[in-house]
């Protein structure tokens, strides 16, 4: 009798070893290396049947390529218009965020005209019921099973011949070929190998839910990703109504998309014009507060800055900022206190971005800039302003990308004055701009 191969498998990033190491030599994690055994099983000799090599001008189309559409906009536009057929889809994020609400309902949409199969492996067939009349499902035709043995999975696919198959989720599946446990790299890498060969040669499309780890990556081996044909990430706070759903990887469209949405208790909501409800449209001008535009995608958003400066004894005051990076912040009251002239040394300084919005685009560090010394000096502005621009480390305002179509969006929504880079202005000639060189410039119009 052959006797069962055993492995070692790295945890974080799938390396393989004959033997166990203390430290992963490729992703340098510590005691990362799992023991895996292939049961061995007896096979005799068979004809192996070798796949035809064709011309690609004579692969027969078939229109295989034609997207369908799951009837939920924001989600059709992260896909790159719609769901091709064949394909796989891994969406990941955070325990709570919304996955499996997303899903059930594209779900229950695709199930008006095509065959849909949803197999959860976390919850029971009542539950998934529960869960369905609570969102108030229309269509309510599609199946679900409730299943974790990957090979039972591959059967009824097999047997129902779907044309969608939901899998919820990735991580609690299992192959009982391999010894590892549900949710191990050597699973994970198996069950996804069975259905990216389910979805190609019967052209279903299949959706796969991934749970992230605590630095924010989708658990499992890095091949997950590179094997599925598109990555999708749902973001956004728990204790905030809005997610966005972003794209990270797309074989068949585009990555530069978001959807976004709001979270309630009848499921997720599409929200199409998202920059109304990123600012606050009350008449007040509240001290330390800006606007400015960013660009998510293809998408140009309007949103609010708050900063809040407050004196402290400490000898370190402390620097909290919430939804943009922390070392950015710390730069631009570094250029705040030595080019403005404004004494931030004892000031404990806080920032946030309105919409629980994580934002790394340097276009807003102009909106932050003048946020802070809107705080610092206890004036407001005006809330009809917007602030773009990047700003240097020495306090210049430079130019940013897409200022066109940011510029687009601001005359949309009718604002009256516009803050951008002087060094455009032979570019950009438009009634409501003004142009600015550095930040000493504008802090000495607006206060």
């Amino acid at each position: 009798m052959k006797k069962d191969k055993t492995q070692y498998i790295c945890q974080s990033c799938g390396y393989v070893s004959s033997k166990w190491l203390g430290r992963c030599p490729d992703c340098q994690e510590w005691n990362s290396f799992v023991e895996e055994k292939k049961v061995s099983t007896t096979s005799k000799k068979r004809n192996i049947s070798l796949p035809s090599v064709t011309k690609i001008s004579d692969v027969v189309y078939e229109n295989l390529g034609d997207r369908f559409a799951s009837d939920i906009g924001e989600f059709d536009r992260v896909l790159g218009g719609g769901i091709v057929p064949g394909e796989l889809i891994l969406i990941g994020g955070d325990p709570g965020i919304g996955k499996s609400t997303l899903l059930l309902q594209t779900a229950d949409k695709l199930s008006a005209y095509n065959k849909v199969i949803y197999f959860s492996a976390e919850e029971s067939v009542q539950q998934i019921k529960m869960r369905a009349l609570r969102l108030n499902l229309k269509n309510m035709n599609f199946s679900v099973v409730s299943e974790t043995n990957v090979l039972n999975i591959q059967q009824i696919i097999f047997q129902e011949k779907p044309d969608v198959v939901v899998i919820d989720s990735i991580q609690t599946v299992y192959d009982p070929e391999l010894t590892g446990s549900a949710g191990s790299v050597g699973q994970i890498r198996s069950s996804t190998s069975i259905f990216m060969d389910l979805a190609k040669k019967n052209n279903i499309a299949v959706f796969l839910v991934g749970h992230i780890t605590k630095d924010g990556a989708i658990a499992g081996p890095k091949v997950l990703e590179h094997m599925v044909d598109c990555v999708l990430y749902f973001e956004g706070e728990k204790n905030n109504l809005f997610r966005i759903l972003r794209t990270i990887k797309n074989r068949f469209g585009s990555t530069n998309e978001i959807g976004v949405f709001e979270m309630r208790e009848s499921g997720l909501i599409e929200i199409p014009n998202p920059s109304a409800y990123f600012i606050d449209d009350s008449e007040d001008n509240p001290v330390g507060t800006t606007r400015s535009i960013i660009i998510e995608g293809k998408r140009a958003l309007l949103f609010e800055t708050q900063a809040l400066t407050v004196f402290s004894p400490m000898a370190m005051p402390r620097r909290v900022a919430s939804g943009i990076d922390y070392n950015k912040l710390s730069l631009l009251i570094a250029v705040l206190d030595k080019i403005a002239g404004l004494n931030m040394r004892n000031q404990e300084v806080f920032a946030k971005l309105s919409g629980g919005l994580k934002v790394d685009d340097p276009g807003i560090d102009l909106a932050v800039t003048i946020a802070i010394a809107s705080s610092f000096k206890n004036k407001a502005i005006t809330q009809n302003a917007v602030f773009l621009g990047e700003v240097g480390l020495n306090g210049d305002i430079r130019p940013v990308s897409y200022l066109e179509q940011r510029l687009n969006e601001a005359t949309r929504l009718g604002i009256d004055k516009i803050i951008i880079p002087f060094s455009v202005k032979n570019k950009i000639n438009l009634p409501n701009v003004s142009y600015y060189k550095n930040i000493n410039s504008v802090i000495a119009d607006f206060f």
